[in-house]
């Protein structure tokens, strides 16, 4: 392959790759935004998310997007009682710090409850489309791949059409900018927040389901993914669904390049460095201003 191709190849895979980081990083956006809360969990939950459709389609012999029809709601519902049983519960005064301590247990009891159900054996789903590809202007793209980012495409234009569009997503930003000047206005926060839990764990099962068609998984993977994202949505600016779609591109399509020169394993090292830059010179994020304005 030459050298324009496989640049023009990275660049592609960068841009889908960043579509699913993208969605897996609204979710996380969700949470802190409605209640100041660090979702430690999050990629656990994708990882269970996988599993799940791993086991569809090994044990059911169906194709693992239908297992959405299951997963999606499953997943909604799990993330409202999370919110109102565990979550809300916390002390205002120590909630981020002790959100971050319970959903870290959350995590590991959840990568054990797969590891005593499926072992550590890595798992991949073998699909018949699973090899196909396409040939664009001398890059080969994976099907699978595209079949993701569509997924990921799809529900990213969901959420925001649900926040944009409805009075539910007027009511859940507004809870997000200033909770308790929406408490005043006669939005019911609380019922508002567990809805957007279970939004943000609902995208969870997508991003799993997307993930799962072409990546091996294994129990502890959820370790993986969870630095990442949380670079992202620190570089898109806490709270800002926008900001961490925009972050998640442009650090997708960065990763992607630095695998021409680097291997895979530093080329992800892009998403530390963008977090201390971040970190040191825009706390806010590069992508958002005051919460009160990302919407």
């Amino acid at each position: 392959m030459s050298s324009g191709a496989l640049i023009f190849q990275s660049v592609i895979l960068g841009l889908l790759l960043g579509g699913l980081y993208a969605l897996l990083a609204s979710g996380l956006t969700l949470y802190f935004g409605i209640m100041r809360v660090v979702m430690i969990a999050h990629s656990a939950f994708l990882i269970l998310a996988a599993y799940l459709a791993w086991w569809w389609h090994s044990r059911l012999g169906v194709d693992p997007l239908l297992s959405l029809v299951v997963t999606v709601p499953l997943f909604f519902g799990a993330g409202v009682l999370l919110q109102r049983l565990l979550l809300s519960r916390l002390r205002p005064a120590t909630l981020t710090m002790m959100s971050v301590l319970l959903t870290f247990a959350i995590a590991v009891m959840i990568e054990g409850l797969l590891g005593y159900a499926f072992t550590g054996t890595q798992r991949r789903i073998q699909l018949g489309y699973g090899s196909a590809n396409i040939e664009l202007f001398g890059a080969r793209i994976a099907v699978v791949k595209l079949i993701a980012f569509g997924l990921a495409a799809a529900a990213l234009l969901t959420l925001w059409l649900l926040l944009k569009k409805t009075t539910f997503g007027w009511a859940l930003r507004a809870t997000i900018q200033h909770r308790d000047a929406a408490r005043l206005v006669g939005i019911d926060t609380d019922r508002v927040a567990g809805f957007g839990f279970g939004l943000g764990l609902a995208s969870a099962a997508v991003g799993g389901t997307a993930l799962a068609l072409d990546t091996t998984i294994y129990p502890s993977l959820h370790w993986h993914w969870i630095g990442p994202l949380m670079a992202i949505i620190v570089v898109g600016g806490l709270g800002s669904v926008p900001g961490a779609a925009a972050a998640a591109m442009v650090l997708g399509l960065t990763q992607s390049l630095l695998q021409i020169p680097l291997n895979t394993t530093w080329a992800q090292t892009v998403f530390y460095l963008a977090l201390f830059a971040t970190l040191a010179f825009r706390p806010q994020g590069f992508f958002g201003g005051r919460l009160a304005q990302r919407f």
